[in-house]
């Protein structure tokens, strides 16, 4: 399926947060073997799942995270998912000192640079009023900003929220 535009939306994703969550009292993150990894204690946390359900969703996942080529390596392979294309991570310098300053999240020009006006998801546990405030003002497309808990990551309400607007997009 295809947007009036002729491509489908695009989906920034985050991992730390969304598919790894955080933050909430030990002992109380499930553990998916298959996903354990003694140099990376917290792939423990991630739930395979995700992937059928990401794969499920009419977008084109674009990793955006600060785990870089290792999203591919280490993630990707878990989730049953192909290699995905990755948010070029932010260069330091005055414009990005200035963002954290206003309170964007370093990924938020970079988000809307790479969308280049295509419609986009983005799901991310350090979204904000500035980053919305920012897309609504700079992003010629759609854009969903979708906040996710980190010590519970991404939920079925989520999900269902996140394939609804998904849905709508690829539809019309």
């Amino acid at each position: 399926m295809t947007t009036g535009a002729g491509l489908l939306p695009l989906l920034f994703l985050d991992v730390d947060g969304p598919l790894i969550p955080f933050g909430g009292p030990a002992g109380r993150y499930p553990v998916f073997p298959q996903s354990e990894d003694p140099s990376n204690p917290l792939l423990g946390r991630l739930d395979p799942a995700h992937g059928r359900r990401l794969a499920a969703l009419p977008c084109e996942p674009v990793w955006a995270t600060t785990w870089g080529p290792d999203a591919n390596a280490h993630l990707a392979p878990l989730l049953g998912l192909p290699e995905l294309r990755e948010l070029p991570q932010r260069a330091e310098g005055g414009e990005a000192a200035a963002d954290a300053w206003a309170g964007l999240s370093p990924k938020t020009r970079g988000i809307v640079a790479f969308a280049a006006g295509r419609d986009f998801v983005w799901v991310d546990d350090e979204i904000g009023g500035p980053d919305r405030a920012w897309v609504a003002r700079h992003h010629q497309g759609r854009a969903l900003l979708w906040w996710v808990d980190p010590a519970v990551g991404l939920t079925d309400g989520d999900y269902a929220a996140v394939g609804a607007w998904l849905h709508e997009r690829a539809g019309g």
